[in-house]
């Protein structure tokens, strides 16, 4: 049995990363020469041409835009074995690339990796903190915590607690514009949006059972959920957010829950990784520190 070229896909994925063979060697600390060498084995052994060249420009074909996913994948679990092999012999260190949304990141996994950190003084963690879905595998990260009802993927994914949404308003808007009872009277009433999920459609099930659907109609979007609470506070409309963001608000009486016998979709807090079961120690350690912190965060709020 012929066994693959790794050290050529190697070399191919760094090459697609960079779009330069220049940059590439430079990269990987080998010669032009051995980066050339190396994409035109692949290319004869694949029986296809993955770059077209020019004086000035390297681009993609079709078949390497194909490959290319493989490529970053067999050169990301080359590191990981090596990097499980070294941290299974000494103290996990080196980075880890977290991403995370704006709000939770900022109250619950800043704090948390501030004491992971100081747990493990040799690791590093780049933290991103975003709303927008981020691609893990494209933006190299390592794992990524996500609120949402997940899709089938090739991601890993693991539930780590519920979360809970709330419709919630100010009193004073409550008081200028009634207080809606059933979810189709939110039509009567500006309803903010959120940008950052597929459709903006907003759902409910009654304590009946009953099922009900209903489109947000307002003068403001956002792909913030901290960006709707000014609006809130000065009486601009109703929003649905996640009960981190509002419980603090509704508790202290400057918002208020409405429609609270109606349900909206199951949503969770769950941790995402790369496809491969294959991590570095020090990714394991910090998937297995904040499963445990946010478990015992969630079972806090119970």
């Amino acid at each position: 049995m012929k066994l693959p070229d790794f050290e050529a896909w190697a070399i191919f994925a760094t090459v697609a990363e960079h779009r330069s063979f220049s940059a590439a060697a430079d990269a990987l600390g080998v010669s032009k020469a051995t980066v050339s060498k190396a994409i035109t084995r692949l290319e004869a052994s694949l029986g296809t041409s993955l770059f077209h060249r020019t004086s000035r420009r390297l681009t993609l074909t079709e078949s390497g835009i194909t490959l290319s996913d493989h490529a970053q994948r067999i050169l990301a679990e080359g590191h990981a074995a090596e990097e499980t092999a070294h941290d299974a012999a000494s103290a996990p260190a080196g980075m880890i690339r977290v991403a995370a949304p704006m709000t939770f990141g900022i109250a619950y996994v800043a704090p948390a990796i501030a004491d992971f950190m100081t747990a493990h003084p040799a690791v590093q963690i780049d933290l991103r903190l975003s709303d927008a879905k981020v691609d893990i595998v494209a933006d190299g990260i390592d794992l990524a915590l996500r609120i949402a009802d997940l899709p089938d993927s090739s991601l890993r994914a693991r539930r780590l607690a519920p979360v809970e949404t709330r419709v919630v308003a100010a009193p004073a808007y409550l008081e200028r514009h009634g207080r809606p009872r059933h979810p189709l009277d939110l039509g009567e009433h500006d309803i903010f949006a959120y940008a950052n999920v597929p459709s903006t459609t907003w759902t409910f099930r009654g304590p009946d059972g009953a099922e009900v659907a209903v489109r947000p109609n307002g003068r403001f979007t956002t792909d913030s959920g901290d960006a709707m609470l000014p609006l809130l506070h000065a009486g601009l409309g109703i929003a649905r957010l996640p009960d981190f963001i509002v419980d603090t608000e509704i508790a202290a009486g400057r918002l208020e829950a409405i429609l609270t016998e109606w349900t909206g979709p199951a949503t969770a807090l769950h941790l995402v990784t790369p496809p491969s079961p294959l991590r570095p120690v020090r990714v394991e350690l910090l998937i297995d520190f904040l499963a445990e912190r946010f478990r015992q965060l969630c079972a806090s709020r119970a």
